[in-house]
């Protein structure tokens, strides 16, 4: 049971929230950058809360504003785009990528008045062929540089998952509850070399113990199988889950919506570096549910494999979760470890600290997040199906590029 105050804490990310202040420190993918063209150089993003206009100018550079233009308030999805920036399509007002307004065309010509507007702008980059934006307050830090994210001698593959109709924080306390692996995904943990004897135990047998303990990164999860086999891997602060080959990321849309990312990354055997591991494919999964723009208990969900499952448990908590009147169990302790950590966060922003995980050193040392050993599992998991993992639908999903 949480205070519905503490709950708002956890939740809201909008502009002048106390979460939303936390999540404003880290960069976060916010759109594929191909999917900027010639023929369509803009694109309507809503990040954190705030309604922005993603483009791509004539000189090649991205910039990410505020989407109504400081005049009149007219959308800027319908700017023409020029070699300077975007011009409003209503009156030519012309914003840079830094959102300095350069001109004023139906001004008089010796007027200075577009010195004097300043139209809000975020700073953006691309890597991985994903197009990344940073919200709050200069200097902006680096890109954190984790393995999976940074390493060259590797394969990688993105994965673009239906957009989540709830709160990103259900999401992440997914990550840290990892009871439920046996229970909501029995039909694939065993993938089909085994039947639990009780559906509503599941393989809940196979686990000896789960441990939690802070990283300087965010949580790490420990599981312990009565076979010896020990499953150990991170969830990092704020938005993203590391495990076998995965990296998956929980972008904020708004307060009830989530973008949901797979970057799947294969080390090389060899220590090859192939010239497409920062050039990665884009796949965009189908729809996970049926009508697909409903929330429950209007859409059906397909639940016919993990992520799809995890989508419906997610969602059907309602687009925010109402934690005053749940009742945690010791299976619990990860959540409430993830939990506490956020509103540590939370505080140290507000004494004016960076959070964990933010790097101002653009040449910091890589951060192993044990993707090796992840990867190493997993293809000792293929050899031996009654095993069963969570990593073996992960690679099946790299490979095919579906659900």
């Amino acid at each position: 049971m949480l205070p519905q105050e503490e709950n708002e804490m956890l939740s809201r990310v909008g502009p002048g929230t106390p979460g939303g202040a936390v999540l404003r420190r880290y960069w976060h993918p916010i759109a594929v950058a191909k999917e900027l063209t010639e023929a369509e150089p803009t694109k309507f993003v809503r990040v954190l809360g705030e309604d922005l206009v993603l483009f791509r100018d004539k000189s090649g550079r991205l910039g990410l504003l505020a989407d109504r233009c400081s005049h009149r308030g007219v959308s800027l999805v319908y700017g023409r785009v020029e070699e300077r920036g975007i011009a409003c399509a209503y009156h030519g007002w012309l914003y840079d990528t830094m959102g300095n307004c350069l001109e004023c065309p139906a001004e008089p010509a010796a007027s200075k008045f577009h010195l004097t507007v300043k139209h809000p702008a975020y700073s953006v980059q691309e890597h991985l062929n994903l197009v990344w934006a940073y919200m709050g307050p200069a200097p902006a830090p680096v890109l954190t540089h984790y393995d999976t994210l940074f390493r060259k001698d590797g394969h990688r593959k993105i994965v673009i998952h239906p957009q989540l109709d709830c709160n990103w924080f259900q999401a992440m306390e997914n990550s840290v509850d990892p009871a439920h692996l046996q229970i909501l995904h029995q039909e694939f943990y065993g993938r089909g070399e085994r039947v639990p004897a009780s559906t509503t135990r599941g393989y809940t047998d196979d686990v000896a113990s789960s441990e939690f303990y802070l990283t300087e990164h965010g949580v790490m999860k420990k599981r312990i199988y009565v076979n010896g086999v020990v499953d150990e891997h991170p969830v990092l602060f704020p938005t993203i889950l590391r495990q076998g080959p995965s990296t998956q990321i929980r972008t904020p849309v708004d307060d009830e919506h989530t973008l949901h990312i797979h970057v799947l990354f294969f080390p090389t055997e060899n220590g090859s570096e192939p010239e497409e591991t920062y050039d990665p494919e884009v796949v965009y999964n189908g729809p996970y549910k049926d009508p697909p723009n409903q929330v429950h208990p209007f859409t059906r969900y397909t639940v016919k494999h993990i992520i799809p499952q995890d989508h419906m448990a997610w969602e059907t908590q309602g687009p925010i979760a109402d934690r005053a009147h749940e009742r945690l169990a010791t299976t619990d302790r990860g959540v409430i470890m993830l939990r506490e950590l956020m509103k540590n966060e939370i505080a140290k922003v507000q004494r004016g600290e960076d959070p964990i995980g933010v790097y101002r050193d653009p040449n910091h040392a890589m951060i192993d997040t044990n993707v090796d050993e992840g990867v190493r599992q997993m293809r000792s998991d293929a050899r031996s199906p009654a095993q069963g993992s969570y990593r073996h639908d992960l690679a099946r999903l790299y490979q095919g590029g579906g659900r």
